[in-house]
């Protein structure tokens, strides 16, 4: 999930270079689109990035003894919130590129959207079951 999590942050990052929504391989944005975001669109991408990083940070602390040292419920809070979000952006893919909703996503785009939302949702399962009271 780490891994994945970077992944999403670099392609973030790449875009904010470039000061354009969307990400890399990616359906594009329009122009329209991008001239009518409430947020500067390279500061958009950067705040994303930030979200990756801090995602990873997150999955590498599900699994260290420094992270371990989270009291559970927060960990379990902020890892619920995640997974929303991975299950929300996955989701849309997923769909999308299965289906076809209309955003852009191929069905490439749809298997990584599963995955990550299965990575995800082990995550929080893993974690779960790693700090129930008497294991770890």
């Amino acid at each position: 999930m780490a891994v994945l999590m970077l992944g999403y942050a670099a392609g973030k990052a790449a875009f904010a270079v470039q000061a354009r929504l969307g990400f890399p391989g990616g359906p594009p944005v329009s122009a329209a689109e991008n001239a009518s975001y409430f947020l500067d669109p390279a500061l958009a991408q950067w705040l994303a990035c930030a979200s990756g990083v801090l995602g990873a940070g997150i999955a590498v602390a599900t699994v260290t003894a420094m992270g371990r040292g989270v009291p559970r419920m927060a960990m379990l809070v902020v890892l619920a919130v995640m997974t929303l979000a991975v299950v929300g952006g996955g989701g849309v893919m997923a769909v999308d590129g299965f289906v076809g909703i209309g955003v852009g996503w191929q069905w490439y785009h749809g298997v990584v959207g599963v995955v990550a939302v299965a990575l995800s949702v082990e995550m929080f399962r893993s974690y779960v079951l790693a700090t129930r009271r008497g294991v770890d």
